[in-house]
């Protein structure tokens, strides 16, 4: 590794920059490579003249892209830098930059209808980042980095957005999108933004009947082999599979949720509802074995948090599909379709309980389903029921 024998101008922030991160369990070995990252970056200010109270994070993002990539290195500079800019704000050496008028506009409208999506809608905070996110996105395909006039908005520029999410990934299978501009459609035509209600001119995602069917397959059991992070990873598995818990359930368990005495956890539901489900001893046991043997945070009550420092909770729930995408791949079996989601564990459980003889009301209890509606695609799966109540062809009374 190349050294640098002379300080430069980043050098008097080194330290504290480094205890900021020492509190939050990076290891020593990361440090140093970030100050060495870091003293390239910072000859790279010194060549071309900018003071470190100059940078903001977007400019230093481009600056670290000027910068050769390192061989084997998994550290990206242009984050590292953005990570950097935050620091020199946060002890007052930079300033964050003013907004424009078209980002204060976009942030007022997004603030409020976020202050909407809380107190008139309840929604968990992962929906609400994504609701926010895609109406985000909306407005910057629509009006880029201009003023908005939300009067001028007609369903040509609904479907216009649709297409292009379409053209960027096939096949579309992400029926969230139309969800959650519906929602924020809905917003604007409620607050007089808009003269018409686009919510009813987003337009549906295919998805032909047979993909309705519900996906079922479970490699839980290969994870434990990971030596790294096997005990936590089979916990969380285990908690979808024997629970029928979804993906942002898992993540936003907490330490406090866990009522050992009474064998019971505390889940944090939809639209903020709460249920208390009892603990199976295999769950139990799969729990405490990731507390004593693999959970080092200090710093979080969150149960499950990563494993790189600082070790913080997940930002969402892509960590299980990356989890199964593993497990599928080490034990050679084949998904049930080319994406591997997190519900293949829930409808795992579903699919066992109905076979094992379970009826609908007690699925959708354990699935915590509000609508009845969304327990029913199981009926599907219960042949010998459906078969008990089909009427016989009338081929006889075709033959008259």
């Amino acid at each position: 590794m190349e050294t640098f024998d002379q300080t430069n101008c980043l050098d008097p922030f080194f330290a504290s920059f480094e205890d900021s991160l020492s509190s939050k369990n990076y290891k020593p070995s990361t440090l140093e490579n970030y100050r060495y990252l870091l003293r390239r970056f910072g000859r790279l200010l010194e060549d071309e003249g900018i003071a470190p109270s100059a940078l903001t994070p977007d400019f230093a993002v481009e600056l670290g892209r000027r910068l050769p990539v390192e061989p084997k290195s998994q550290i990206k500079v242009p984050n590292l830098a953005r990570l950097f800019v935050a620091h020199l704000i946060e002890i007052g050496v930079a300033t964050r930059p003013p907004l424009t008028p078209a980002q204060a506009e976009r942030a007022e409208l997004l603030g409020n209808f976020e202050t909407y999506l809380i107190r008139q809608r309840g929604l968990s905070p992962r929906t609400i980042y994504h609701v926010l996110r895609f109406a985000d996105r909306f407005l910057d395909h629509r009006f880029g980095h201009n003023m908005l006039d939300l009067s001028a908005l007609n369903a040509r520029d609904v479907v216009a957005f649709m297409e292009y999410l379409v053209a960027r990934k096939r096949p579309f299978r992400d029926k969230t999108p139309t969800t959650h501009l519906r929602s924020f459609f809905q917003y604007l035509f409620a607050q007089g933004l808009t003269t018409t209600n686009l919510s009813l001119c987003v337009p549906r995602v295919r998805k032909p009947w047979g993909a309705r069917l519900p996906r079922y397959l479970s490699p839980v059991a290969s994870v434990r082999s990971n030596p790294r992070r096997g005990a936590r990873d089979y916990a969380m598995l285990l908690l979808m599979t024997r629970l029928g818990l979804r993906a942002p359930e898992i993540i936003a368990i907490q330490l406090d949720d866990i009522d050992w005495r009474a064998g019971e956890l505390m889940v944090r539901g939809k639209g903020q509802q709460h249920d208390r489900l009892p603990i199976p001893p295999d769950v139990g046991e799969a729990i405490s074995a990731y507390l004593r043997e693999d959970r080092t945070s200090a710093t979080t009550r969150t149960l499950f948090v990563t494993h790189r420092a600082p070790n913080r909770p997940f930002k969402d729930s892509q960590v299980i599909n990356t989890i199964l995408k593993e497990a599928f791949a080490a034990t050679g079996v084949k998904p049930p379709t080319p994406y591997v989601g997190s519900h293949v564990l829930r409808h795992s459980l579903a699919t066992n309980m109905v076979r094992a003889g379970a009826s609908l009301e007690e699925i959708g209890d354990l699935l915590r389903h509000r609508s009845r509606a969304t327990t029913m695609i199981y009926a599907k799966l219960d042949t010998d029921g459906l078969r008990s109540i089909a009427q016989p062809w009338p081929t006889s009374e075709v033959a008259r």
